[in-house]
Parts: C-alpha cells; sequence; structure tokens
C-alpha cells in the first residue's frame, strides 16, 4: 500500500525548499521501499533547487541516504524486509558497456534516472495526486523512499546509519577521485580547492594513499581548520593572495603532482590545473554549470605532459567501494563523525539548506525520527 510521508521538495528553480506531505507508491517490479533514517543535505541538492543543475521542478531531493527496506517489489533478489541499504545516485544495470567495463558511474541508464526511475515513471505524488519527481531516481530526503535496485547497495558492515548515508555521495565522490580517478602515488604533493563536504574527503582520500604535502585551498578560515583535522598539512586561504597559482607554486616548490577541483568553477578548474607541475594532473570534481567553461593555455599539454580529467561520482563502482570504505571506518582510518557539523529534523530542512548555502557546514544532515 502506498505511505504517507514528509518529503523536502524543490517546487520552482530559485525559491527555498519546501516540507510537504507526499504519497509514496508501493514498489513495483525490481523496486524496494525504504524508511530513511538519514539523508545528507549536497550542495547538489542545493544546486537542483537554485536550477544549477536544472531538473524539471517539482523535485523531491536527496540522493545520499541510509534506511532499512520495509517492502520489496516483484523479481527482487538479494534484498529482503529489514535490510539496511544505502542509495546510490547512479543507476547501475549492470549490462551496459560502462557496467561490463568496471565503469558503472558511466551507466547508459543513469542518463534515463535524472528525475525519475529507470523506467520514466514516478512513485511520489503529492497530496493533490500530482507526480513529483526524483532527484536522480532516489528522491531520499523524505520520510519514505521507493527506489530501483539499480539505486541501491546492501549494507553488511555494522555501521551508524548516518556514516552510511555520508558515504553514498560526500565521501565517495572526494575520496575515489584521489584513489580511483587520479590514481595518487605515495609521496606525492597535493592540491585541494574547496573545503566543503567533497573537498574534505578528497583531503582525506590523499591523506590515506600517502599524499606527503596536501595543500588545503578555501576562502573561508574556518573550513581550512576543519582542513587540517582531515588531514591537510598546509592551507591557503585563496581571499588573501593576489595571485593564487603563483603563491601555490611558490608553496609547493613548483606545483603539485595532483590537483583536485571540488568547488564546480571553471576558473577554479583553471587554478587547479595552473598550479600543477610538469607531468602533474588535475581533476575536475565539483559540478560546475552547463553555462561555465575553463580556458587553458593548449601549449602545455603539450610541452608539460600535463592532464586534465574529470572524476563524476570518485569513478565508484558502489557495491565494490562502498564496503571498502566501511571497512576503512571501521578501522579508524576514514572520518566520518568528524564530517557531521549538524543535524537537522526533516521540518528543519529549509534551514539545513541555507545552512549549506552561506557555507556553516562540513555537511548536514537529516535525521528521521
Amino acid at each position: 500500500m502506498k505511505q504517507k510521508a514528509k518529503a523536502v521538495i524543490a517546487r520552482a528553480h530559485g525559491a527555498p525548499v519546501v516540507v510537504e506531505n507526499i504519497w509514496v507508491d508501493p514498489p513495483q517490479q525490481g523496486e524496494v521501499m525504504v524508511k530513511m533514517e538519514a539523508c545528507g543535505v549536497c550542495h547538489s541538492d542545493l544546486s537542483t533547487a537554485t536550477g544549477v543543475i536544472p531538473l524539471p521542478p517539482p523535485v523531491v531531493l536527496g540522493h545520499e541516504g541510509a534506511g532499512r527496506v520495509v517492502a520489496v517489489g516483484e523479481g527482487v533478489k538479494g534484498l529482503a524486509v529489514g535490510d539496511r541499504v544505502v542509495s546510490s545516485f547512479v543507476s547501475m544495470c549492470g549490462h551496459c558497456r560502462y557496467c561490463t567495463a568496471g565503469r558503472p558511474q558511466l551507466c547508459d541508464q543513469n542518463a534515463k534516472t535524472a528525475f525519475t526511475l529507470p523506467d520514466g515513471t514516478v512513485r511520489t505524488h503529492d497530496m493533490h495526486n500530482q507526480p513529483l519527481n526524483v532527484f536522480c531516481g532516489n528522491g531520499v530526503m523524505a520520510e519514505y523512499a521507493t527506489l530501483h535496485l539499480d539505486n541501491v547497495v546492501k549494507v553488511e558492515h555494522d555501521l551508524p546509519m548516518e556514516c552510511c548515508a555520508l558515504i553514498s555521495c560526500g565521501v565517495m565522490t572526494g575520496f575515489g577521485a584521489v584513489v580511483n580517478t587520479a590514481q595518487l602515488t605515495a609521496g606525492s604533493i597535493a592540491i585541494v580547492f574547496g573545503a566543503g563536504g567533497v573537498g574534505l574527503n578528497a583531503i582525506q582520500g590523499c591523506a590515506i594513499a600517502g599524499a606527503a604535502m596536501i595543500v588545503a585551498v578555501d576562502r573561508v578560515d574556518s573550513k581550512l581548520e576543519l582542513a587540517r583535522l582531515f588531514g591537510a598539512t598546509h592551507t591557503v586561504n585563496a581571499a588573501n593572495e593576489e595571485n593564487l597559482v603563483k603563491a601555490l607554486k611558490k608553496l609547493t616548490g613548483g606545483g603539485a603532482d595532483f590537483a583536485f577541483e571540488c568547488v564546480g568553477l571553471g576558473s577554479v578548474v583553471a587554478q587547479a590545473y595552473g598550479a600543477l607541475r610538469k607531468g602533474g594532473t588535475a581533476v575536475a570534481v565539483g559540478v560546475a554549470s552547463g553555462q561555465d567553461s575553463t580556458t587553458l593555455k593548449t601549449v602545455s599539454l603539450s610541452l608539460e605532459e600535463k592532464t586534465l580529467k574529470g572524476s563524476y561520482y570518485g569513478s565508484a563502482r558502489p557495491r565494490e567501494d562502498f564496503p571498502r570504505l566501511m571497512s576503512l571506518y571501521q578501522g579508524g582510518r576514514l572520518k566520518l563523525d568528524e564530517l557531521i557539523t549538524h543535524r537537522y529534523t526533516i521540518d528543519e530542512a529549509p534551514q539545513a539548506f541555507d545552512d549549506l548555502a552561506n557555507g556553516r557546514n562540513a555537511r548536514g544532515m537529516i535525521v528521521f525520527g
């Protein structure tokens, strides 16, 4: 039967998010209904609300969630009522050329689930029975959510659900950009631009991978202080530098081996690339608007053998990488609890988004009662 639930909805681009009661339909073929326990407030959710990510409203937000299965649809194997699961905002069909090549984050099906389930329909409606789109096939910033199996990963580890939720997006995106996409080598010099939720995880990814020098760059001193907790050896406030690239090259003795842009601005991508030494690799991690662009000196690509590449979802293989991250946390090597700087009820979601927009949190977390 369908379930009544509170949900956080972006009703129009540029308008504040709202909390409404909605109806969540029961799972169909290959789907499960999840009672959500925790959901991170991610910048991508904010970008959807502002229209930077132009999904058609109204949209039930949320893609960094964890909860327990309360109902299963026909044909579901490997999951049962009571199982703990986390959401994945990439839909992994398991049989396209990208999935079979070990790159499920680029799955062909993913483009079909930008705001619906894989079959092009939704299981969410408002109190007037009008359909509500769902962010990346998820819509887990709600008390209940019905998801396709291709967007769900079972949790085998005994972790707090808030930590599981963090792994499903912010941690995977930042950590994976370092370990999976860049394949940072021990002893390297790394620069991370942006010390928000994703940037902090890129920083601790660099530390766990063995970087000898990790420079965190941001414009907020409180974020730079937090960056040191996550492994940064040096910090630079970009607001205080007239020529940021020149300052970074001086600090690093000629430039970084790896640079990670975790902001989502073409101008910062150019700074990351410019701060490299010869043979270095810059990785664009942040999601920029569709109108943004990056300008580089083309000759540097050949003469200096620099590399610029992108990282989507930390080049994640969720069913392999999520358990690995959970093991690192259990072993005391990966910081998760420290990422959560404020917890909110679902009714406090508008405040959570305001705090995110104003840089007050590393990661805000909505905890469901």
